[in-house]
């Protein structure tokens, strides 16, 4: 699962930076967010301590802050913020009694972060409370009403294929299992963001060098 997530999402960065006009890199790309969203649900759901669980995503978002406004985005926060703030709205709501109040919260948060320039926006929150609540078909059917709502909204096409792992932790247990036993050491799955990010701002520098930008 952490293999497959990490090698998705920087095949989908070499294509924004390199390939802008080759979809295929994006569509491709479209696979890692889902699986980053289901971990983030997984180690909030099995850590036993949540403040360095926390503070270690902000660590790592503040890494890649700057990497990540060089080479992908010039204003916008990066992915790690966004399931920074998602894995918050869980502890949030886990002392929120469900009713309106729980909603409420969902919803400020979910404009907040639509409003301000989070990478996936209120996408990424409402996809990891789906991983949290909902199973098996629940799960499938509301990922991919999500993805006709922004689909309908922003002409997300290409996101469309990211409901191909949600397919996969929803009806694949067995596979799902013998994936998450081919696990990757720790610090690399940590770092991999941010130093994926610093080695593509250092290749697009060289590239921009030669090309005598």
């Amino acid at each position: 699962m952490q293999l497959i997530a990490m090698i998705t999402m920087l095949i989908d960065h070499i294509g924004l930076l390199f390939f802008p006009g080759e979809v295929i890199w994006r569509v491709i790309g479209r696979i890692a967010f889902p699986i980053y969203a289901y971990a983030l649900v997984q180690g909030y759901a099995h850590t036993s301590n949540f403040k360095r669980y926390a503070t270690r995503l902000l660590l790592i978002a503040v890494i890649s802050q700057i990497p990540y406004q060089l080479v992908l985005n010039d204003a916008g926060l990066n992915v790690v913020v966004t399931l920074l703030v998602a894995i918050l709205v869980l502890k949030i709501l886990d002392h929120t009694r469900p009713g309106v109040l729980s909603v409420l919260i969902i919803s400020g948060f979910a404009v907040f972060m639509e409003v301000l320039p989070f990478d996936y926006g209120a996408y990424g929150l409402l996809l990891v409370l789906i991983f949290k609540y909902a199973q098996s078909t629940g799960m499938l059917l509301m990922h991919l009403l999500l993805n006709c709502v922004y689909l309908f909204s922003y002409g997300w096409t290409i996101q469309m294929i990211s409901i191909l792992p949600t397919l996969v932790i929803a009806y694949g247990p067995g596979l799902w299992k013998r994936l998450e036993s081919m696990r990757v050491p720790a610090w690399v799955w940590r770092s991999f963001y941010p130093a994926h990010l610093f080695v593509l701002t250092l290749v697009v520098y060289v590239v921009r060098l030669g090309a005598g930008e």
